[in-house]
């Protein structure tokens, strides 16, 4: 009592006990360097470092856009092979970090008719392979803690697993049957009959806060060369990203642990996958970004708070939801051929998960292949980042440049 008075601060530390070793007294109790927060202080400390995580993707996005954002509607011009296109896709999803950003520009492009529907339909597909870059990256960001990276990794990669396999069955079909833009060009034209009209999307409020600090950076900057404000844009990305994440995950088990995290996973087990795909659906229109909605996961995937079987049918809702910005921007060009390549993206994704997720046996693919990939990745780190770049920028690099 008299060192409490004395020493306030000693009230703060916790306390373990030190088992007595044989032949010895009972050792006198140690402090730890830990101190036990209150359960409320820890959420508003997550909340804040989710904000400061989503604002590190930002800063990596707004990053690699000024690298690429002209070489990005480049690379849409004068490619008329479909794996090219495919290829094409991806890589200009991986420059400006965002899907609905390169489908709209493939949008735009298709609705100014510099670019044929029929060349578009494959870059569409792309780009769906390309914006799970930005949650792969993510997943990095826990490399150094061997249970929660194989959690993470294996997360991420459950999304690159299902656009791939998507892919890979889909486009061939409709190379030879033409079916996803049959359908969606009599969509287009009903809808063009109908008189249906739209405006371009507007940036959500949670999208604006994010966006807040990169624009006052850029503002500090403003005068300095595109490769200077790109390359202190992802120093400050990746920083903010990793820092972000180890104290999230960390605050995450403390806040979410048992009874809350069984819950968790009850509550959408309960619900069902439909249940869990409508909740990435609305959280990605709302924010307007599924790497925004699949990176949120990456952190609570890694605390072991969400299973990857919980998170996996949100990842596939988010796939849905990020076509709303291409679907409102093409309702308000005058060309059908605009809304018909935007109705493309929305069936080729609700035709992948009718595809795969309906029939156990093939439901879980994706996360057993990424399963396997996060356990070897495990075992050998420099596999992991070899895997991001060889399948985001290798490949498709030298895809166009072999077929385009």
């Amino acid at each position: 009592m008299a060192l409490a008075l004395a020493y306030p601060d000693l009230r703060d530390v916790a306390y373990k006990t030190v088992p007595a070793e044989p032949g010895r007294p009972m050792a006198i109790s140690q402090p730890t360097s830990e101190r036990h927060l209150p359960t409320w202080a820890r959420l508003m400390l997550v909340i804040g470092l989710l904000y400061t995580f989503l604002a590190g993707v930002k800063f990596l996005e707004s990053g690699i856009k000024a690298f690429g954002s002209e070489a990005a509607a480049d690379l849409f011009e004068g490619i008329s092979n479909p794996l090219a296109g495919l290829f094409a896709g991806i890589l200009a999803t991986v420059l400006v970090q965002s899907s609905s950003v390169s489908t709209a520009t493939i949008v735009g492009l298709v609705g100014s008719g510099t670019l044929p529907f029929d060349t578009a339909v494959p870059m569409i597909m792309g780009a769906n392979i390309g914006t799970t870059v930005t949650n792969t990256l993510a997943s990095l960001g826990h490399i150094r803690r061997s249970e929660e990276f194989k959690r993470a990794f294996a997360g991420a990669t459950m999304h690159d697993f299902f656009n791939l396999m998507a892919v890979s069955v889909l486009l061939p079909l409709e190379l030879i049957t033409g079916f996803l833009s049959s359908i969606a060009e009599k969509m287009a034209e009903w809808l063009s009959d109908a008189g249906v009209q739209g405006g371009e999307l507007g940036d959500s409020p949670l999208k604006s806060a994010v966006k807040w600090p990169v624009d006052q950076v850029k503002e500090i900057l403003d005068g300095a060369s595109e490769n200077v404000l790109g390359s202190i844009l992802l120093i400050v990305g990746l920083g903010l990203i990793f820092l972000s994440l180890a104290f999230i995950t960390k605050n995450m088990k403390q806040v979410l642990a048992g009874r809350i995290e069984r819950s968790m996973n009850d509550i959408l087990s309960r619900g069902g996958g439909i249940a869990a795909m409508l909740v990435g659906l609305v959280l990605t229109v709302a924010v307007q970004s599924s790497s925004i909605t699949t990176s949120i996961l990456i952190p609570i995937i890694a605390a072991g708070v969400l299973t990857l079987k919980n998170a996996y049918p949100i990842t596939l809702g988010a796939n849905v939801g990020t076509t709303i910005t291409a679907l409102l921007a093409s309702l308000a060009t005058d060309r059908p051929e605009a809304l018909a390549i935007a109705l493309t993206h929305t069936i080729f994704n609700l035709s992948g998960i009718l595809l795969f997720y309906p029939l156990p046996q093939l439901r879980y693919l994706p996360i057993r292949a990424a399963e396997r990939l996060a356990e070897v990745a495990l075992s050998n780190r420099a596999l992991a980042v070899s895997y991001v770049v060889g399948t985001f920028v290798i490949l498709p690099l030298v895809g166009i440049v072999l077929l385009g």
